[in-house]
């Protein structure tokens, strides 16, 4: 068995007109010879992936779904100049190649990248890396400090300057989101009325402005099958935009399942981050802050507004399997995960109040101290 994820068969309904793209490659300077292998990354929950295997190229092909998308996802023109103002800073983005923007080829916008060989972190890490405590802690580390490199890029005066739209990146995302959601509703999912009002009354002024990923996960990172708990590879860059990098973390933190989460969660994981020897989410949020020096009074805001944004894209791709749009049986129990995730951030908020009111309480006892007898 390889621990090199070479993608599977492509799915019924998403098949890939190679003779297209392989002449359209040769129009534009790609020297491709040789008969195609392809194989379709099984991670494609919003953007389809896609290897083309050459005689002499390995290249990666990444187009959006089909049916209603966002307005603001799936845009492949973004994604590929992302990618490509941020290589001369960030050097574990892999090397564009080209990109289409001519619908006659295959019907949508798509860019095709360098395939970067090496070892994606799933679910469950290939056993013959044979990880033990150490190396998973290891991994872990890396995996942050990468995040903690991309946040320290020096964009401005660059291109990707362009990507963000200056302060008040917190209270945009809150109200994006928010409206995003009521777009994607159906009638079997919560309203998540009281998590919404609970955002909106408690939006921080931004820790500061910095590139962020926006979907920061161990199965969008590359490792080096030489040395597997180095970072070589960074994927993913469809969201990434100019924002608040505590908003990246609490996003992140979002998908961070725990070895004592409920089944619900353990269920949908997708990264290793159960395995003994990965920070707690607790942790990770102290080695953030102890390494970056930012501060924060109010951290259930990032985590909450993690959890409830990733039930809006949770939900924006459940609504295309509710509407028909979608088949993919994957996607058929997503308004399950949508109701744990309300339930989730329930919780977070009442253990904020209840901090709160331990604090208070504390204060007023010693206050009782002070006072004269």
């Amino acid at each position: 068995m390889s621990t090199i994820d070479l993608g599977g068969a492509v799915r019924t309904g998403e098949e890939l007109d190679v003779r297209a793209v392989g002449n359209w490659l040769i129009e534009h300077g790609s020297e491709i010879s040789g008969p195609v292998e392809v194989t379709q990354y099984s991670g494609g929950a919003s953007n389809w992936t896609y290897r083309l295997k050459y005689k002499n190229a390995d290249l990666i092909l990444r187009r959006p779904p089909k049916g209603t998308k966002a307005k603001s996802a799936h845009d492949m023109v973004r994604e590929f100049n992302v990618q490509n103002w941020l290589a001369p800073f960030y050097p574990v983005v892999p090397e564009m190649v080209a990109l289409c923007q001519d619908e006659s080829i295959i019907g949508c916008d798509f860019y095709v990248m360098k395939r970067i060989e090496g070892i994606i972190p799933r679910a469950k890490l290939p056993p013959e890396l044979n990880f033990g405590e150490k190396e998973v802690r290891e991994l872990c580390i890396n995996g942050l400090n990468k995040l903690i490199e991309l946040h320290d890029v020096p964009y401005k005066g660059t291109k990707l300057e362009s990507l963000g739209k200056g302060d008040g990146y917190c209270r945009r995302q809150v109200e994006g989101w928010d409206i995003r959601y009521d777009k994607a509703h159906t009638i079997n999912v919560p309203s998540f009325k009281f998590v919404r009002e609970w955002l909106k009354n408690n939006i921080p002024e931004d820790s500061k402005s910095c590139v962020i990923h926006n979907d920061w996960r161990f199965d969008n990172i590359i490792l080096d099958p030489k040395n597997p708990t180095q970072v070589i590879g960074v994927l993913d860059w469809e969201m990434a935009t100019i924002g608040d990098p505590l908003m990246d973390l609490g996003s992140a933190l979002a998908y961070w399942v725990e070895d004592t989460d409920g089944q619900i969660f353990k269920s949908t994981r997708r990264q290793p981050t159960h395995l003994k020897g990965m920070f707690t989410r607790k942790e990770v949020v102290e080695y953030y802050l102890e390494k970056t020096g930012l501060k924060t009074e109010n951290w259930a805001f990032y985590e909450v507004f993690g959890i409830f944004r990733l039930a809006v894209i949770a939900q924006q791709i459940y609504y295309r399997y509710y509407h028909k749009q979608t088949d993919n049986p994957a996607f058929k129990d997503f308004w399950i995960i949508i109701h744990a995730l309300h339930i989730r951030a329930l919780k977070l908020i009442g253990k904020q109040k209840i901090e709160a009111n331990e604090i208070a309480q504390k204060y007023i006892e010693k206050m009782k101290e002070l006072l004269p007898k």
